[in-house]
């Protein structure tokens, strides 16, 4: 008689990737809900500690203290990720949220709410990270998908979280940040129990010192990486044209098509519901019969058309005009940015992913902090013009995005050093 001598089943790494990947998106969604629902309540907060004409000048200074922390914290973060793991950092990450809501909620003046959006800022690195668990559990060729995937979870947690927070608001308008502190501690609790760690030992950067702690030694060091730096100037003319357009597109409906809110939220909602169509359900079609280099193309097109019909329209106030706008430019974002993130992490060895994507979020930070005054001021010299420069950025960045060869190949340090 045979005796068997297994005594654990055979792990299968590629079902266990998957699994992490789920998860990896599931807390995608919390974020997308815990984000959103409070961005109902800010003008409200505030304006319990300001007089009326303030509210829009301090509404502007908490967004703009978080994204200049941001700025400063990411490539931190997503460094210290290459070299401790991402759990560890990524639930570090996470409990800096869950104390900046609650300072929200907790309130009783001002300097809290800044505190509060200061904390978040400064600890504001869980979205790098999450960007590179999932480069840590993927092959190049399947980046893309999932990168469309926990964009159109964004999307999802996006839809939902306004709807909430306006509910929540009603009873009492601090509630809403206690509940989306307890969204994010659900968040940790996922990581810390089902979150299987992404980047093994030996895999991570073995070098770690104060410099470590630098912002601009990260950023640099990544600019050092030739491939990594060019994508990241691309990136920069497409996000700093799609900020162009996001940031202005609400006020464009009020004063162009004399909306209220609930026409200009019926618009918001067929963006989201483009967007999450278009990751989810079109890019993994489509990536089965082209390549990622092909969709990117598409994408930045789509866009360059949507902006510009978004620019006629403000002399043409068709409905239909704006509609076929707003689909172009959902389309096109949602072809574009998951197969740019797919690109982008090609361009650097497993071992920097964090790094990588800690820069990148630093630098978007940077990009909404000077957008807003810049587009400010072109705004109230021309409503159209916005969208025109915007085209032009998405225009630039085909260009630019044209001259790139096939991806290099890296091997990380580590191995190096083994070998």
């Amino acid at each position: 008689m045979k005796i068997s001598t297994e005594k654990n089943p055979v792990r299968n790494p590629r079902k266990e990737q998957e699994k992490a990947l789920w998860i990896v998106t599931a807390i995608i969604v919390l974020n997308g809900i815990g984000m959103t629902i409070v961005f109902p309540l800010f003008p409200f907060l505030v304006g319990l500690y300001l007089p009326e004409l303030q509210v829009a000048i301090g509404l502007n200074a908490l967004v703009s203290v978080y994204a200049f922390c941001e700025f400063f914290s990411a490539p931190v973060f997503g460094a210290l990720s290459d070299h401790f793991g991402r759990k560890p950092i990524l639930i570090l990450s996470l409990a800096g949220s869950v104390i900046g809501y609650l300072m929200l909620g907790l309130g009783g003046a001002l300097w809290v709410l800044f505190l509060g959006r200061i904390i978040d800022g400064l600890t504001a690195g869980n979205i790098s990270t999450l960007f590179a668990c999932v480069a840590d559990n993927t092959g190049p060729e399947e980046r893309a998908k999932w990168y469309g995937y926990i964009g159109g979870a964004m999307g999802i947690g996006m839809m939902i979280g306004p709807a909430i927070g306006g509910l929540l608001g009603i009873g009492s308008i601090t509630l809403p940040f206690y509940v989306t502190a307890g969204i994010t501690f659900i968040s940790i609790l996922l990581v810390y129990f089902f979150l299987p760690e992404s980047l093994a030992p030996e895999k991570r950067t073995q070098h770690f010192s104060t410099e470590s702690f630098n912002a601009f030694v990260h950023i640099k060091d990544i600019f050092l990486v030739k491939e990594a730096a060019f994508l990241l100037v691309l990136g920069g003319f497409f996000y700093i044209g799609l900020s162009l357009y996001q940031f202005n597109a609400g006020i464009f409906l009020k004063d162009v098509f004399a909306w209220g809110p609930a026409f200009i939220g019926a618009i918001l909602s067929l963006i989201g519901i483009c967007d999450i169509v278009t990751r989810v359900v079109l890019l993994p079609l489509l990536l089965k019969n082209f390549n990622e280099r092909s969709i990117a193309i598409s994408g930045l097109c789509g866009m360059a058309i949507g902006l510009a019909l978004l620019f006629a329209s403000a002399f043409n106030t068709s409905v239909i005009l704006l509609i076929a706008a707003v689909i172009f430019i959902a389309l096109g974002e949602g072809l574009f940015d998951p197969s740019y993130n797919a690109r982008l992490s090609q361009s650097v060895s497993e071992d920097r992913q964090g790094q990588l994507q800690g820069a990148n979020q630093s630098l978007q930070a940077a990009y909404h902090v000077i957008v807003p005054l810049i587009s400010a001021a072109i705004y109230i010299y021309s409503h159209s013009a916005l969208f025109a420069i915007a085209a032009l950025f998405m225009l630039l960045t085909l260009v630019l995005f044209l001259k790139l060869t096939a991806p290099a190949t890296f091997v990380s340090e580590t191995a190096k050093n083994e070998s």
